[in-house]
């Protein structure tokens, strides 16, 4: 199928978005392509780091959210828009650099092991909220709703593709050598980005600046992005969705880790049954992201298509409190992560589209990765107080039913206040 028709039908492009829209994809996949050839190796590594309990691994990943955003928050200040995001990548693909000559030359460190874990976790919240807010920076409110979703379908092939090339190439190139192949594909994002800076200049005049324009550079303060989620009850209301979501997605894979280690006591078949899993989810995720979340907001304006996910997850937590079993579980996981990253996430880009440059890139950002990692933690920790408490699978989907009904009022809400804003900013 040549390029213009695939963009133009598939990837839902009109004349003169083919290209953005091409680069786009390819950015989103290469970069979770890198991603996901790593995790199967951070996964593989949980008994050398001896994390044993999960609640301390969220905790350590939150801190370094902590430490890592101030620091991007300087970044975002002092350095020209259209050098932020290759500057930013940059910094990971040397973070990359030093594992791989970690692994090569000491790869059964302990300690190596425990920051590879961590740096991971926290590697893989920034450059996506990164891309996130690069993307609602070159595309305009109404391109969005229609190319988020084919967009986000690049990353879902990258979280396929991936996995399958671990499982193939790992034992041949070793572990240092996935590690490389994930700096070079990593590496490979930044022509992609290059071109989309150029495409937004051409088409809106806005990232090919020159240094003496006062729009070349965010400027203000490193922890702005605090200030602004403070006071925005915009900003607060999509925290809000994301940390009840983190919060019910961390007593579900907590309760499905104790769960699936009684039903497969060999680590073998354990290792299959999650492997099972991802690949359900990464090729669901790619069918919702570009045939679906689109044409859910063309269909039901971004209010009603927000609604559509904590509408779904609440259905599956009546069944699983219904039906309190590992099977049940199981499909409801595949079924709520697949939503979440092919329809939740690709809708709720779609409302920063309207805000200034500060909120898109430090506000976004300190959301995504410390506020984020926080629901994560706080979700860990209630999860050990509860079941200390007697509280078993049952009772934590019904709860998790009764957040997913605050989730959907609060959407709804954010639906109504993106179409009023939709012409300023925050």
């Amino acid at each position: 199928m040549p390029l213009d028709r695939l963009t133009r039908g598939v990837l839902q492009a009109r004349p003169g978005e083919e290209r953005a829209v091409g680069l786009a994809f390819l950015y989103f996949f290469l970069l979770l392509c890198s991603y996901y050839l790593l995790r199967p190796l951070r996964d593989a590594m949980a008994p050398v780091a001896g994390f044993h309990n999960l609640a301390w691994l969220f905790t350590a990943t939150f801190i370094a959210m902590l430490i890592l955003a101030p620091f991007f928050g300087i970044l975002v200040a002092r350095v020209r828009k259209n050098f932020l995001v290759p500057i930013s990548y940059s910094f990971f693909a040397l973070n990359l650099l030093i594992f791989y000559l970690l692994f090569k030359f000491d790869p059964e460190s302990r300690w190596v092991a425990i920051t590879f874990f961590v740096w991971l976790s926290v590697f893989n919240m920034f450059v996506v909220s990164i891309f996130w807010s690069f993307m609602v920076d070159v595309f305009r409110d109404e391109e969005a709703k229609r190319l988020f979703g084919p967009i986000a379908a690049g990353g879902g092939a990258g979280a396929i593709g991936g996995p399958l090339l671990t499982q193939t190439l790992a034992e041949r190139i070793g572990v240092d050598g996935v590690v490389g192949l994930a700096l070079l594909l990593l590496l490979a994002t930044l022509p992609c980005i290059y071109g989309l800076a150029r495409w937004a200049e051409e088409r809106h005049g806005h990232f090919v600046l020159p240094a003496t324009d006062p729009e070349a550079r965010i400027g203000g303060s490193a922890f702005a992005g605090m200030r602004l989620v403070a006071g925005s009850p915009y900003l607060l209301g999509v925290f809000a969705i994301i940390a009840i979501g983190s919060v019910a997605g961390t007593f579900m894979y907590f309760e499905l880790q104790q769960i699936a280690a009684a039903a497969y006591p060999e680590i073998g078949a354990r290792t299959t049954f999650y492997a099972r899993l991802d690949v359900a989810v990464n090729v669901l995720t790619f069918v919702l992201q570009g045939f679906v979340a689109a044409r859910l907001i063309r269909r039901f304006e971004l209010g009603g298509a927000l609604i559509v996910m904590p509408a779904v997850a609440l259905a599956s937590f009546a069944w699983l409190a219904a039906m309190p079993q590992l099977m049940p579980l199981a499909v409801s996981q595949v079924i709520r992560r697949a939503g979440e990253f092919g329809i939740g996430r690709p809708c709720r880009e779609v409302l920063f589209t309207i805000v200034d440059p500060e909120t898109k890139y430090k506000a976004k950002n300190f959301i995504d990765t410390v506020l984020q990692r926080l629901g994560d933690m706080l979700g860990g920790w209630l999860h050990l107080l509860l079941s200390a408490a007697g509280v078993a699978l049952a009772g934590f989907a019904l709860l998790c039913g009764a957040g997913m009904l605050a989730v959907a009022f609060v959407a709804a809400w954010l639906g109504r206040e993106f179409e009023r804003r939709k012409q300023g900013t925050i």
